[in-house]
């Protein structure tokens, strides 16, 4: 099979795929915040969460239902700054695997990736990971919501924690932004065979 790319290019379109894979299954779950409420475990993502109390008509008293799920509807994310978050670092992930997926066609089509459509789709790169970027420092923001302040302590707030921690997904939907606007955007320069001549 002819390949559009070289072997920078090879390696641009596998650390691509991998950038952002991290990134979309980082924001996907729901361990950007870990917390605990009523002895349980909770966490949280920008629009899932785990573990959320309801009232138990029989026993008059709140119960913990250790399950994951997202939230009933877009309005029920608990602050709007966890909704641009979401609405941000989604683009920002669509961007990623959008580049991600096309740099992988482009090892087994000729002609697909020339140095300039690598240029572009580096810049893409930089946009999303940019933008995921952008979700990752507005997600603290969110913090002094209810929802949150009853799991972290009333003592949390805005960049402030509480009783709670940082979750592994937050960092790896950072982490993959991150190699993505560094690396990735770097490599896509040298990623095409070719530059393609139009007839115009």
């Amino acid at each position: 099979m002819a390949s559009s790319l070289t072997c920078t290019g090879v390696i641009w379109a596998l650390l691509s795929f991998l950038c952002a894979a991290t990134s979309c299954v980082g924001f996907f779950m729901p361990y950007w915040l870990w917390g605990s409420q009523l002895g349980k475990p909770v966490s949280f993502g920008t629009f899932r969460r785990c573990s959320y109390p309801v009232h138990d008509e029989s026993r008059q008293m709140m119960v913990m239902v250790e399950e994951c799920g997202r939230y009933a509807s877009f309005q029920g994310i608990p602050s709007a700054e966890w909704r641009i978050c979401t609405i941000v670092t989604g683009l920002g992930c669509g961007l990623l695997l959008l580049v991600a997926l096309t740099a992988l066609m482009g090892c087994c089509v000729s002609d697909l990736i020339s140095r300039t459509v690598g240029r572009v789709a580096g810049g893409i790169q930089f946009l999303g990971g940019l933008l995921i970027g952008a979700g990752c420092a507005l997600y603290p923001l969110g913090w002094d919501s209810e929802e949150v302040r009853q799991t972290c302590g009333y003592t949390s707030g805005q960049f402030d924690l509480g009783k709670c921690e940082i979750g592994w997904a937050y960092y790896c939907t950072g982490a993959g932004a991150t190699a993505a606007m560094l690396l990735c955007t770097w490599l896509a320069c040298f990623s095409g065979k070719k530059q393609k001549h139009y007839p115009y």
